[in-house]
């Protein structure tokens, strides 16, 4: 797998029916080693040595927008279980462009986080929303946990 733009972290990986597969410690599975499951998968690690409790992280799940299905990348919700952070991942051979924004952007109409990321390991782009302009500004980073 890349070298991404993300610390490196240590990962149960093994080989299955010629398949690479990588526990997901969210999921509590074994997940099909993708290279958007490598980005998905490092992320979520990213996230949680920001001390984000991994209990508060979800990941790939179905949600629906005017009837029509969607799956999100990685949602962080915050103690009161609203949407923290929406999580948009890519494949590193991917280079991010509009379309991608505008895609998280569609997803976060439903689950209005005040936080959006797109990455795909080698670009990341961080997002908090500002209540008194009402838009998202960039920011850095993604910054640590705090209650």
């Amino acid at each position: 797998m890349k070298k991404l733009n993300l610390p490196l972290f240590e990962f149960k990986i093994k080989k299955e029916n010629k398949n690479n597969i990588i526990f997901d410690e969210i999921r509590k599975k074994w997940i099909i080693l993708t290279p958007e499951e490598w980005i998905r998968q490092n992320f979520i690690k990213y996230i949680i040595s920001k001390k984000y409790p991994a209990s508060h992280i979800n990941c790939e799940k179905v949600f629906y927008i005017n009837k029509v299905q969607k799956r999100y990348d990685i949602v962080v919700y915050n103690s009161s279980g609203e949407v923290e952070i929406l999580v948009e991942c890519k494949s590193p051979d991917i280079k991010i462009n509009n379309d991608h924004f505008d895609q998280v952007m569609r997803y976060n109409i439903k689950l209005k986080s005040k936080r959006i990321i797109v990455t795909n390991g080698l670009e990341n782009y961080y997002f908090k929303f500002n209540e008194k302009n009402k838009e998202y500004i960039q920011e850095k980073d993604l910054f640590n946990y705090s209650k």
